[in-house]
């Protein structure tokens, strides 16, 4: 897993409330109930809250199709906090070496990020099995829009890109491998699964970074049929 371990390197450095306040208007019935929402200087007669998908129970054609499922669940659940971070220090990193002017202080920084996560993720990140490790970069990919590839290739140089690829590839993990739950069922099922997580909330949710509509893809699928795609 150190392949994954570089890209870290370079990516991990370092509420709405509301009052109810009524205006003084004169009125000869009941007075409605108007909310002011923190920033906002219009007063409101309801709050629309964000939709709320309701999951279909999970239906599996037999136990092992169940168990693959279940294998899928503890590793997605395992891997979903650093391709999360991924996504958030990404944002970061891109404004703070925006900020910089000379490629000296865009490196100095840059190696500031890579002792810091090599001091607090690297033994965590080492322990990935395989699985594992392919599920983060299909993950990184849905927080980050760039494949592992990309991400190296962008912060380091496309050599090393080429290296740590071509090295992957005899563990049978792609750093080119995106996340297509359209047309993949096994990634599909990884997002089935987050759904889910983020809603039980076991798994702390994160907008993606590419087009994703979850509705639209259980209506493709349907039924999840994890019998394909676990090692």
């Amino acid at each position: 897993m150190k392949n994954l371990v570089c890209i870290f390197f370079l990516l991990l450095s370092f509420n709405l409330s509301a009052q109810t306040t009524p205006p003084e208007v004169e009125t000869d019935s009941v007075e409605p109930v108007y909310f002011y929402v923190e920033g906002d200087t219009i007063a409101r007669s309801a709050i629309f809250l964000d939709d709320v998908v309701v999951l279909s129970r999970l239906k599996f054609s037999d136990n092992n199709a169940r168990r693959r499922y279940l294998i899928l669940r503890r590793k997605t659940r395992k891997v979903w906090p650093y391709a999360k971070l991924a996504g958030e220090r990404l944002v970061e990193l891109n404004e703070r070496l925006d900020s910089m002017q000379s490629k000296r202080d865009k490196k100095r920084y840059t190696k500031i990020i890579q002792r810091y996560v090599e001091t607090e993720f690297k033994e965590e990140l080492k322990k990935l099995t395989r699985t594992e490790g392919q599920i983060l970069v299909k993950l990184m990919y849905r927080q980050t829009g760039q494949t592992t590839f990309e991400l190296i290739k962008n912060y380091r140089s496309g050599l090393k890109a080429f290296l740590l690829n071509t090295t992957a590839s005899f563990f049978d993990i792609s750093l080119k491998e995106i996340y297509d739950p359209v047309n993949v069922e096994e990634d599909y099922l990884i997002e089935d699964i987050l759904q889910r997580s983020f809603q039980d909330k076991i798994l702390e949710p994160q907008d993606p970074a590419i087009e994703l509509n979850f509705l639209e893809l259980t209506n493709k699928w349907y039924t999840p049929k994890p019998e394909k795609g676990i090692k």
